[in-house]
């Protein structure tokens, strides 16, 4: 029995080690997720499976870049059921966390749902479920689940192995959503050089510089005059990071790769991105995206929002993500997603793109 179970040990690591090669292979986001299914089927098998990538506060905008033998109907008809469905609806209070049917519901309530007669009457018997709410902290975030059509439940040792690869999982959503999808090497410097809103420096560690945008050593200069640089003239605190980052990329999948400096009226963020390889190397791009935080909040707000939510309006205005607004003031990042869609509700706004753009106008009303 021992020698099984040190062989199915060493079966899920080799296969943890394949899927997160596969993650990595490619910006595509189809592909790499295409890919990776079929690798880990060999451990999470499942009948049905499915990507999704959506936008909170927008219903209609949903995107499947890969699934795995599910009917065209669901999709045709998931804008329109997504309100019953108990496997969004769970995952949505706990994201980045692995759970199992049995963790949302109860057997008996998950067979009397609607999502679950919805499901068979699209010839898609669902009797097991495992799920998980892929955030990065932008405005959208992504879903993977698995559906059995047996009743056989998804073991610990399952769970905890998904569990195990979900940063990678929400890393590689985030990357490929930033770069648009751009799959060949030329496109993906293209994409980075033209990237609106951002700077880029693109490195194949340890000492190489492949390419860099024009405003982005203005940027540095500004951002880190006087602190210690390194190789090719780059702030040590991002040399580390990006070295921290390429030596541990397969061992530690929860590391962090995007760092954030604030000062009064602005922020940098910079965002460490694994590009594919190409010619044995893999090179890293350095986002580096500068926020003004030049919109005020309107005054009428006041009357309409509690004080805690009026500081979140203050932040997201400032153009802060929300695991920054989450960290800033000392809340859960559900505690403070729950304080964001009350205020969508309040000012009727369906996102924060939105709330952003009716805070200008009214501010350009008030001004004239």
């Amino acid at each position: 029995m021992r020698v099984k179970n040190h062989q199915n040990a060493v079966s899920r690591e080799q296969v943890l080690l394949d899927v997160m090669a596969a993650l990595t292979s490619s910006l595509d986001l189809a592909e790499v997720f295409s890919e990776s299914h079929k690798i880990l089927s060999r451990v999470l098998a499942a009948d049905f499976g499915g990507l999704c990538v959506s936008r909170p506060g927008e219903p209609d905008q949903y995107d499947w870049p890969m699934v795995h033998e599910m009917p065209q109907v669901f999709f045709d008809r998931y804008p329109e059921i997504s309100d019953e469905c108990f496997v969004s609806f769970a995952v949505i209070q706990r994201p980045n966390t692995v759970l199992r049917d049995s963790e949302m519901l109860s057997r008996q309530a998950m067979r009397n749902s609607a999502m679950y007669a919805h499901c068979r009457e699209m010839n898609m018997p669902v009797e097991r479920v495992m799920s998980v709410l892929l955030d990065v902290g932008l405005d959208w975030h992504g879903g993977f689940t698995l559906y059995r059509e047996s009743r056989r439940p998804f073991s610990d040792q399952e769970r905890a192995f998904l569990q195990r690869l979900t940063p990678i999982l929400a890393r590689t959503v985030r990357n490929c959503r930033l770069m648009g999808d751009a799959v060949q090497q030329g496109a993906i410097m293209d994409r980075l050089f033209h990237q609106a809103g951002f700077e880029s420096i693109v490195l194949s560690p340890p000492a190489t510089e492949l390419m860099r945008t024009p405003r982005s050593t203005e940027l540095l200069h500004r951002w880190f005059k006087g602190a210690p640089c390194g190789r090719l003239g780059l702030p040590v605190v991002l040399l580390d990071t990006l070295e921290r980052l390429s030596r541990s990329e397969r061992l530690v999948l929860s590391e962090q790769d995007v760092l954030v400096f604030r000062r009064p009226e602005r922020s940098l963020k910079v965002t460490f991105l694994r590009l594919p390889a190409q010619l044995g190397r893999r090179p890293w791009a350095l986002l580096l995206q500068e926020v003004s935080h030049a919109v005020p909040a309107p005054r009428e707000w006041r009357k309409r929002l509690t004080p805690r939510e009026m500081e979140v309006v203050e932040r997201v205005l400032k153009g802060w993500d929300n695991r920054t607004i989450s960290e800033d003031m000392g809340g859960s990042m559900n505690t403070m997603k729950t304080h964001l869609k009350r205020i969508f509700v309040k000012l009727a706004v369906p996102s924060r793109a939105k709330l952003i753009l009716l805070a200008q106008e009214l501010n350009a009303e008030a001004a004239g």
